[in-house]
């Protein structure tokens, strides 16, 4: 009998934001950095506007706008949040653009916010960007350094 092995397949996960790479043991979140609710990086940004960063389903949009989920069509769950402790401005200092259940193409834009602001009410305008569903993941590949948009991965996802 013949034990045929599965490939894996990869999923890149580009960059929602533009701004500077750091490691999620490195955000200062006990949430994000203990990788309670899945792994994955946070970026520091340099300007307000979030992209999907893959193809997928906007599965849910937080009312206070702070928070992204996304998944693609191969299952896998990405949470984007903006910023840390975001959720406290109450949707202040955040344009919601796209909407739950919409279909979002890599490079959409789907949220405005305003770092200025954020900043201005003593938060941290980190985006952690985290795999939440890790289950179904072999390896994750993450990249680091200054990322843009529409140029670059942030990380590998093998499934």
């Amino acid at each position: 009998m013949f034990n045929f092995l599965k490939k894996d397949k990869i999923i890149e996960i580009g960059a929602p934001v533009s701004g500077e790479i750091i490691s999620i043991e490195d955000v200062p979140d006990a949430v994000f950095s203990e990788k309670m609710i899945g792994d994955g990086v946070a970026i520091e940004p340099s300007d307000g506007l979030v992209f999907s960063p893959v193809d997928g389903e906007i599965v849910s949009l937080f009312p206070t706008n702070h928070a992204i989920g996304i998944r693609t069509c191969e299952g896998l769950e990405i949470l984007i949040h903006i910023g840390l402790d975001t959720v406290e401005l109450k949707g202040e200092g955040f344009k919601r653009i796209t909407s739950e259940n919409a279909k979002v193409k890599k490079g959409d834009l789907l949220m405005e916010f305003d770092i200025d602001f954020i900043k201005s009410m003593k938060k941290s305008p980190i985006t952690p960007v985290v795999i939440t569903n890790m289950d179904m993941v072999k390896d994750v590949v993450k990249n680091s350094g200054r990322v843009e948009t529409s140029k670059d991965i942030i990380m590998s996802i093998k499934y």
